[in-house]
Parts: C-alpha cells; structure tokens; sequence
C-alpha cells in the first residue's frame, strides 16, 4: 500500500460544510496527520487572505495554493514562492467583454478585491469569500491609470446557464492562453494557463521532496479536476461534480458527511498506525 506523505485539500464544498465551517472530525483528523509528521495543505481558487483563517485554524505552517495555483504563499511569513497572474492584455479583453454583456466581473490585484460596483453579486461573493471587495469605478480606466500589477485572477459571477456558456466561448477564444474553469456553478474562473492545482501540487510536494506517487487531492469541482488526475491518490467528496468524479479514483463522504476526515482515516493514518505498530514490534 502506497504512503502518502503530501495532501492537498480544496476548501468550498470540500473542507468546509455549507455554513463555512470546518467539521469537527475534519479538524481533529487533519491535526493528527500534522502530528504524525505528513505534508498537509490547502488548495483553493479562493484569495490568501480568504483561506488563510482556514488554515490558521488548523494549525496550518505549510504554504497555501490559492487562486488555483496562481499564487503559493506561506502561511505564517506570508512569504510569496510563485506568482503567476493574467496578462495585461487577456484582462483588458476579458474586462471589455464583461462591459459588453454586462456581466459581474471581479479583479484580485495584490490579495485584494476590486469591482466596479457593490451590489447583489458583490453581496453574495464577498459573503462566501468572507473578504471586503473594494469598487474602483470602470476596471478598464482603472488598470490602464491607477494599476502596475497584473490580476492574479478574474472571476465572473452569473447564473449557471451563463456561467457554462461563457466557459464554452472562453475556452474556444482563449485556446490555450489561458485557463477557464469553475469553482462553484456561479463562478467562472480565469488564470494564467499555467495556474492550476495540478501544477501547484507538484511544484510543493517536489519542494518537500516527495513523488507525486506519494501524493493525495481531495476535492469536489472542475478546478480540482487537475490536482485530483496529478496526484498520486485522487480522491472526489461525494457531494462533487460528476466530471470531477469521473477522473477520481476513489469517492467518500460529503463535505456535510465530514469526507476529508474519511479519506485520511482510510488513506493516510490507517498506514501511519500501521507503521507505527511495525516500529513497535522491532
């Protein structure tokens, strides 16, 4: 049986319950593989500073995945080990096409938030993310004049049907420019092309010195869908998107069934206690 030494869990749908918080027995198992000395981090398209009580409260001191991999962050320095965001030019495009169809577009510029209004959309986002946003009035204007910093990340927010709509026509008029994925079915999320968990999962786990053989993803939608074929164990909670599903090897518990602390307990601390117990005997 594999060990796996490096894990990487999503945070929305996956970690949290559909109140925001932790579990009680995601938390308690989580501590326990710290505690036996394993790799343990999160990945999500969520902001630094929006995963970051996350993993404050878990005791967390390894470097957080955010923004789908486009930002590797330590936890306790704050410290940046990768920055990888959307070109200049891409977000122009992207900013004029969200003008057009008058669309909620959000910019993510220096772990900040910023839009060109607040309203019913602001309200909703910033009440998951648990972030303020900050409206700066028409983005073009406002990244041609005020920004030297490109966006780590755009999201749109918009009903389902026009969220996988525009995830269609992005794809096909972005190719390969840059990535187009979803986090939840109302958040279209674009990345610079190499930004994904995948990439971030590999980039740690070879920092720590472990095979990506000895790596494990638990999540549950579309942007995880890289992390969960990269690594070495995929694991789908069971409340995930059939895609996601399709490409994992195995499936536990719901987010509400507390499904991480399920995939740890069979996964990583059953092989744990069993080393421990072979010490022993010698």
């Amino acid at each position: 049986m594999k060990v796996y030494r490096f894990i990487a869990i999503d945070v929305d749908d996956t970690l949290i319950d559909s109140d925001l918080n932790i579990t009680s027995d995601n938390k308690l198992r989580i501590k326990e593989v710290i505690e036996r000395g394993k790799f343990i981090t999160l990945a999500t398209g969520r902001m630094f500073r929006s995963a970051l009580p996350y993993a404050k409260e878990l005791e967390m001191d390894l470097p957080l995945i955010t923004y789908h991999g486009a930002l590797i962050k330590k936890a306790k320095t704050g410290e940046v080990l990768y920055h990888q965001p959307v070109p200049i030019d891409y977000t122009l495009q992207i900013i004029r096409l969200c003008h057009d169809k008058d669309l909620q577009l959000n910019l993510y510029i220096d772990d900040e938030l910023l839009v060109k209004e607040e309203n019913e959309l602001t309200e909703y986002y910033t009440k998951i993310a648990e972030v303020p946003c900050r409206a700066v009035g028409d983005l073009e204007t406002y990244i041609k004049k005020y920004s030297d910093i490109a966006p780590t990340k755009l999201t749109i927010v918009a009903n389902e049907d026009m969220v996988n709509r525009l995830n269609v026509e992005l794809e096909q008029f972005f190719g390969d420019d840059l990535l187009i994925t979803q986090s939840k079915s109302t958040f279209l999320e674009i990345t610079h092309s190499e930004a994904n968990k995948g990439n971030a999962v590999s980039f740690l786990a070879k920092k720590h010195g472990v095979s990506l053989e000895n790596t494990l993803a638990i999540g549950d939608s579309l942007n995880d869908i890289p992390m969960v074929k990269k690594a070495g164990l995929g694991v789908a909670v069971a409340n995930a998107r059939p895609q996601l599903k399709e490409v994992a090897d195995t499936i536990v518990g719901s987010n509400e069934e507390s499904g991480v602390a399920q995939a740890l307990t069979r996964f990583v601390l059953s092989e744990s206690r069993r080393e421990m117990n072979g010490t022993n005997r010698n």
